[in-house]
This record gives structure tokens, sequence and C-alpha cells, in this order.
């Protein structure tokens, strides 16, 4: 039997390279595992030799001790591998497949999965629809920033790539349809983006980086993003973005006018979630900004995609209503506007095939757009600190030192 080392949450902070279990078709009791889902027979799943793992926001969310996630949580939900062994009833996949994860778990069976709505699978989660892999209150799925895997509901679920030497070749850009690719796509999608659009990103990490691609695929004609990390923000210059260093000015409307010639936008997508700060030289944390903001920016019938992440529970929020997830949102404004919000997390399935084609025909250069930075499992703790500082790179771990 094969070992088994993965990134683990030890404490606000503090991730460590821990030795865990080789998985096995069984969701076993753990740090995080929801009670009802112990014992959970999974031989309609496979196990996967991880060959890439991303680091994402959403990891650091929990590592800075801003969800109520236990110590000793296996991280990880964007995975990338090879099948090594599969279940009794899997038909499909085959071992020595390499393969795409979404980072949404879906059953295939469920009201949901059936319409395409598999971020919020009825059937994986005890405590509510949607899970993921690795990731606080999501039922204990175990993560994959890890040696090996487990993934369940393998013939539904996994994006097979039809020729594994081409993949390995573009591996650094496929190993980003298991979320972050997808997540920037769908805020584009959502926010209505066609051509001639312009667009506003709030967020110039990873996913804000990936959303003002997809809107540059989708024809939008000025993509412009801002953030308080001017690193960040020469990321985005680099693939043809304008940009607002919005740690500098506090009138985002003034600086899109300077752009644009009008203080408005025809489509805003949130990147940044529920630790937005406010804007200015003397910016604070203030979770309803970014929110507030791209309703003021956003021409009236526009639209709003909203894939950075808001919680139900935030320990270390700035005040009692935020710490469950409740802020002051000038809905009114939205109302007036006639806005349309979409938010949630994002139905991967709905996307990553398209996504995989453009990689392979080369007109999608998400990994350049991102600054895709491949690192070892050990260097994962630093990673996490540099991530935390606002490095412009999307960390890729390849845990068996398999990438050229």
């Amino acid at each position: 039997m094969a070992g088994n080392r993965a990134v683990v949450y030890v404490g606000p902070g503090k991730v460590e390279v821990r030795d865990i279990d080789y998985p096995d078709l069984v969701l076993r009791d753990g740090p995080g595992v929801n009670k009802l889902n112990v014992g959970r027979k999974c031989e309609h799943g496979v196990i996967l030799k991880v060959v890439t793992t991303n680091i994402c926001g959403s990891d650091q969310h929990m590592v800075r001790g801003r969800t109520t996630a236990p110590s000793g949580l296996v991280l990880g939900h964007e995975i990338t591998g090879e099948v090594v062994e599969v279940g009794r009833d899997v038909e499909f996949i085959k071992k020595g497949d390499l393969v795409s994860v979404p980072f949404n778990i879906a059953c295939g069976r469920c009201r949901s999965c059936k319409e395409q709505n598999t971020h919020i699978c009825e059937n994986v989660n005890p405590d509510r629809p949607g899970s993921a892999y690795g990731y606080v209150d999501m039922g204990g799925w175990v993560g994959g920033q890890s040696e090996y895997v487990m993934v369940p509901y393998a013939d539904f679920q996994l994006l097979k790539f039809p020729d594994k030497d081409q993949a390995m070749e573009k591996i650094r850009d496929l190993t980003m349809l298991s979320d972050i690719f997808p997540t920037g796509y769908h805020g584009a999608v959502s926010a209505g983006v066609k051509t001639g659009s312009t667009v506003y990103v709030a967020g110039a990490g990873p996913v804000g980086l990936a959303a003002a691609h997809s809107a540059q695929l989708l024809g939008a004609s000025v993509v412009i993003v801002g953030d308080l990390n001017e690193e960040r923000l020469g990321q985005a210059r680099s693939f043809g973005c304008e940009t607002v260093n919005l740690s500098l000015h506090d009138n985002l409307g003034e600086q899109i006018e300077q752009i644009l010639g009008v203080p408005e936008v025809d489509c805003a997508i949130d990147c940044v979630g529920f630790e937005a700060h406010g804007h200015g030289p003397n910016h604070g944390e203030a979770p309803a900004t970014v929110l507030n903001s791209i309703m003021q920016v956003t021409r009236a019938g526009g639209r709003l995609g909203i894939p950075g992440l808001y919680v139900t529970g935030d320990p270390g929020a700035i005040d009692e209503d935020a710490k469950i997830g409740s802020l002051k949102i000038r809905i009114g404004l939205g109302w007036a506007k006639a806005h349309t919000f979409v938010t949630g997390q994002t139905p991967v399935m709905q996307y990553h095939r398209q996504l995989m084609n453009s990689i392979l025909s080369g007109k999608a250069q998400i990994a350049k757009a991102v600054n895709a930075t491949v690192i070892s499992l050990d260097e994962a703790p630093r990673a996490y600190s540099e991530f935390d500082r606002g490095v412009a790179r999307k960390f890729v771990i390849d845990p068996h030192g398999v990438l050229k």
C-alpha cells in the first residue's frame, strides 16, 4: 500500500504537510467529516494519483481563521489526477485516465444535478445543498492537496482529457479547469458579458484575473480590474486589462470615467467576497464595499456576477452581523437600477469541457493570465504565506514531481 501526504490546516495562519491515510472508496471519520457521511460507501468512485492541485483564495479564508474549519482538515479542492483505482460501479472511467475534477461534488442523480445545477447537489452534504473537497461545512470530503485522493461519482463528474501527452504539455492551463477558470468564466457569463461589453472586475487575485481573461474571451471591449494590490494589478495589465488602484482612490466611478468617458460599465464581477476592504489610503475591512460599489458603477438594467465567496459563519468578522454573513448592502440601489444578481458556487460542469477545448486549441491562455507557479508539496506552507501577503501568482502544487 502506498503512503499519502497532504497539506493540513492546523490553526489560524498555519498549515503543515502531514502523513495521512491512503484513500479508499469509503468516506471515513476525520476532521470536518459530517457524522451522517461517516462510512459512506463510494464504489462509484475512483482513487487518483494527484498530478496537480492548486492553492485557492477560498482555502486562504480558512487558513486565516475566518471560518469554523477544524484543525486537522485536509485542504484542497482544485484537483487534476491520474486514475489508479476504479470502484466496482464505475463503468466508463478507466485506470490510467488523466482527468480534471470539478471542485463541487455532485451525485448526478438528484433534481439539482439533473438540471445542471451541480453546485447545489442535494445528496452529498447532509447540512445543505452543495459540497466541495477539503472545505469547511461541505460534508467532510477529504481534500486533494495531497498525493492521492478519492473522488466519488466518477462517471458523472470527471472530465477525461482526450490525449494524455497533449494534456501534460498544457497541464498548467488545464489544472485551472477544476475551479478558477470556470469560476471566473461563470462570473463573466452571469454578468452578461458579450461582444463589446465594458466590464469591471473587483479583485485581481487569481479568480479576478480568470474572470478578466474570460471577459476578453467573451468579446468584452474594455476590461477594468480594481484592487488594492499594485503587483496584482500589474499582472492584470500584462494581458491587456485597464486597472484602478483602489488604495489610492476612493471614488471608483471617477476612475472608470477617466478610462471610458462615462462613470459606469455594462457589467460587473465581484471576485473578492466577504473579506473586502474599503477604498482609499485609509482603507480597512468593510465587507459590503464591493457589492455596494459594483451596484454604483453598473448601468441600470445591468447584471452583477458574484463568484466571490460569502459565508454564513465568520468568527473574525468586524461586527456581530457580519459574523453570520449579514452585510449592510444597499439593496434599494440595486432594486432602483433593476440589477440582476447571480451568486453561489460555480456549476463547473456547465463550462469545463468547452474551456478545455479553448485551452487545447490555444485560444485560452489562463496559466499566463494568472501567473501559474509550480511548487512541490513541501513548499505549500511557504506558498500559503506568500499568497496571504498578496503575491501575483497562482500556486500549482506538483505532489509527485512529474511536471517539466
